[in-house]
């Protein structure tokens, strides 16, 4: 495919709630050396060898991870890699990524996630190109589906048939979106940058002008200089504490209608908890996952990740228990869902 016009966006804005004690809000989930070997964000820019060069892959990150992301893709160049200076979740990283990719020839943008996995690369890569080829034939915005393999509450959806995009429903709208040919939204969009600005002007136009952001205040033809020079020199903050803590999913998908899907089968997961860990490492004749020094003794299906102190287990089942230099968690398998609990109190 022809990459001249392609921009690749790495989300990476993480704050380590999910896999805490491993990742913490310095070392959050996509640092991760657990699952394939590289971190979760080395995969996630090395999958797209072959679709982008280097100098066209952008990250939005955190303020306080761009030294730690900077130092994780040295290949990528020091401007391309921006961090937000509050989290307000995915609306504001989209726009200010769209801003940060973008340019007069207005390029084919795709986002995506800086931590989950694919077993296939040679396959999502497939799929990507068929998606950009869509994007740039159609004023749409091209979403990837992944078939669901159970009724999850904690992705959103699209239909195939009618394009409509809804997000993260309760468990009794999931069986009935499987049941109706429903695919998971693997969190992953591809369309014009014009595009992108189109669907914020019409349906979030409180995050429009950051679709508008340039790092180094260069003029545009449409008149937006001293806009862009006023972010550039400082006023993003002082911009980002306006904004409305919305995912790009509210904001603008739901509300979308040029939406598409394209279907893919490439080994994808969110890899979203430490029950991640029972799918990637083998068990014991109990069931139980053992990483680093553990004992245990009649006990089932529990995981167990010793980082420092050593874990023994006696007559317990479905546990999760992490230890780390400076904290331990123990949790039931069954409440992983509710990690961010342990950090609102």
């Amino acid at each position: 495919m022809n990459t001249s016009t392609f921009k690749a966006v790495i989300l990476a804005g993480g704050s380590g709630e999910r896999f805490w004690p491993l990742s913490t809000p310095e070392r959050p989930k996509q640092f991760l050396r657990v699952f394939g070997g590289a971190s979760l964000i080395r995969q996630a820019v090395t999958r797209l060898d072959g679709l982008v060069s280097p100098k066209d892959v952008f990250v939005v990150t955190a303020k306080n991870l761009v030294a730690a992301t900077r130092k994780e893709l040295p290949e990528i160049p020091k401007c391309n890699i921006l961090g937000e200076p509050m989290r307000r979740d995915t609306g504001a990283a989209v726009a200010l990524g769209v801003g940060l990719a973008a340019s007069d020839a207005d390029p084919v943008i795709g986002f995506f996630s800086s931590d989950q996995m694919v077993a296939n690369p040679k396959a999502f890569r497939k799929v990507v190109s068929k998606a950009v080829a869509i994007a740039r034939r159609k004023q749409v915005i091209v979403t990837l589906g992944i078939k669901p393999t159970y009724p999850a509450t904690c992705f959103g959806y699209i239909s195939p048939k009618t394009r409509t995009f809804v997000e993260k429903p309760d468990a009794k709208t999931a069986k009935k979106y499987v049941k109706a040919g429903y695919l998971w939204n693997a969190g992953m969009f591809i369309a014009r940058a014009s595009t992108f600005r189109g669907a914020f002007a019409a349906h979030a136009p409180e995050l429009e002008c950051l679709t508008r952001f340039e790092t180094d205040g260069t003029n545009r033809t449409d008149g937006t200089r001293s806009r862009s020079k006023a972010i550039a020199g400082g006023g993003l903050a002082k911009l980002y504490s306006a904004l409305p803590k919305i995912s790009f999913d509210y904001a603008v998908m739901e509300k979308s209608k040029n939406v598409e899907v394209v279907p893919g089968d490439f080994g994808w997961d969110d890899v979203g908890s430490f029950a991640a860990f029972d799918k990637y490492f083998p068990h014991d004749s109990r069931g139980n996952v053992r990483e680093g020094p553990c004992t245990v003794v009649e006990a089932d299906g529990n995981i167990c990740v010793a980082r420092s102190a050593r874990i023994s287990l006696l007559g317990v089942k479905n546990l999760v228990v992490v230890t780390t230099p400076d904290s331990v968690l123990v949790a039931d398998k069954s409440r992983l869902t509710e990690m961010k609990r342990l950090f609102s109190r």
